[in-house]
């Protein structure tokens, strides 16, 4: 149900996201009234939250049965302290996937906007749509007298455009819910120190998802669906030597280790110092011991000694039986987004860079070895398109089926045929946006409702 304007982007990245969703191979295939109409739909669905919340459960560790038993019994806890009813929690399994659980989302819901507002950054406001509180960092303005206890209605920021410190706002913005004050103005504000922990407690979100802050930490993590479709698609085994290109936060690599049953080798890099230590952080709560994390460019993970014998990166050429490139991308399909301020440069800038590490990933895969390529956007450049390139330029690799394959298919506009079209997955939410009832059983919607999301499976021949 859509209750919220269309995602706010700069008009050039609109009149581009237009013409990759309408270009000829697609209107060839659907024509133009179509095309449109599902161009529009996912303006429309990325600034919504999925109609559910995706957890992985750690399987490693214990029975997916018995982890779901007792998230409902913590969730139950949760729930009961903060309403006077008895709270039943909803649970399900994914019918396909499983390590999979799945939570329905209860919204859009009627709540009441109230005269005292808060404002905060269209990312905080993201995430309170998926269940968190407004922590410190992300509020931009309040009430000039606003204390601890006062009961604020909190809007996000669409375009970026709320100065710091501000009492009022007038600019673009969405109401996401009330909450409770958990601190003064003046300690959110005017300290030498920036403020941390929960700035505001939501008690009428719009829509109202669990709150997993702290909730059996090793057993459960939180994951949207198609992220951790790209595990199983990869297929781990046990004792293999595996590489993760760009690793953090950690999600993934976790989950790779898991289903090899943390026996062999995970290897995570990163660029980012401090995203490593999450990475750590991650598998030392997930009890995972095979996962090695190093602070590396993974453009420069090739070594150019092919005798060199060092457990880190770079690596000699045909090191890893698998490697996962997850790779930085726009971002264009994550939900829900409400705004983007990026230019049609940036949206444009990481085609280049994921050429290079796909260069990268190919000479650090074995001979008969698989190769995964993942991207959570929606355009073609970035990914139907490096496909084509990848096949063009690597004549040793081949797509292969991906197991499981619950998303669509791949989008015509890159000159792949449809047989190979047909091995891709793209997560589509907008295919199925006006048919995203709530009242439909949860899990015939969840393959559905994602993130806009891609996948690619390759083989070196």
């Amino acid at each position: 149900m859509s209750i919220f304007p269309r995602i706010s982007l700069k008009p050039e990245v609109t009149e581009y996201l237009k013409s990759v969703f309408l270009n000829k191979e697609v209107l060839t295939a659907v024509g133009h009234q179509e095309a449109e109409h599902r161009f529009h739909k996912l303006l429309s669905c990325l600034s919504h939250p999925p109609s559910y919340t995706c957890v992985r459960a750690s399987t490693h560790l214990a029975p997916l049965e018995e982890i779901r038993q007792r998230l409902a019994e913590e969730l139950r806890k949760q729930m009961c302290s903060s309403s006077a009813e008895e709270v039943s929690v909803q649970i399900l399994p994914h019918p396909r996937i499983a390590d999979v659980l799945i939570l329905p989302v209860e919204g859009p819901r009627p709540v009441k906007q109230l005269s005292s507002e808060v404002v905060v950054g269209a990312q905080c406001g993201s995430a309170v749509l998926r269940g968190a509180h407004v922590f410190a960092p992300g509020i931009l303005g309040s009430p000039k007298y606003m204390k601890a206890g006062d009961l604020v209605s909190v809007f996000s920021d669409l375009e970026g455009r709320c100065t710091r410190g501000a009492t009022s706002f007038q600019g673009k913005k969405v109401f996401v819910g009330n909450g409770v004050a958990e601190m003064d103005r003046s300690t959110i504000f005017c300290t030498d120190e920036p403020a941390r922990g929960i700035g505001i407690r939501m008690v009428e979100p719009l829509y109202r998802s669990p709150s997993f802050d702290g909730v059996l930490p090793s057993l459960v993590f939180l994951q949207n669906l198609p992220s951790v479709v790209v595990g199983h698609v990869l297929g781990p085994r046990p004792g293999e030597r595996i590489l993760d290109m760009c690793a953090a936060p950690g999600g993934k690599t976790c989950h790779i280790a898991a289903l090899m049953g943390d026996q062999g080798e995970v290897v995570a890099l990163d660029r980012i110092r401090n995203k490593i230590d999450r990475i750590r952080q991650n598998a030392q709560m997930l009890h995972l011991q095979s996962v090695q994390a190093h602070c590396f460019n993974s453009t420069q993970a090739v070594s150019s000694d092919p005798a060199q014998e060092t457990e880190g990166p770079p690596f000699p050429p045909e090191s890893f039986d698998r490697v996962l490139l997850d790779a930085p991308c726009s971002g264009l399909g994550q939900r829900p987004n409400m705004g983007s301020t990026w230019s049609l440069k940036e949206i444009c800038s990481y085609q280049p860079l994921q050429r290079k590490l796909f260069h990268a990933a190919v000479r650090l895969l074995k001979k008969g070895g698989v190769l995964v390529y993942s991207t959570c956007t929606v355009t073609l450049a970035e990914n139907e398109e490096q496909v084509a390139w990848a096949l063009d330029t690597f004549p040793c690799l081949s797509l292969q089926p991906q197991e499981p394959h619950i998303g669509a298919e791949g989008m015509p506009g890159a000159g792949l045929p449809p047989e190979q079209l047909r091995l891709l997955q793209r997560f589509s939410p907008e295919l199925s946006w006006e048919q995203t009832e709530t009242t439909a059983p949860l899990p015939c919607r969840a393959d559905s409702d994602t993130i806009g999301f891609f996948i690619a499976k390759f083989l070196k021949n």
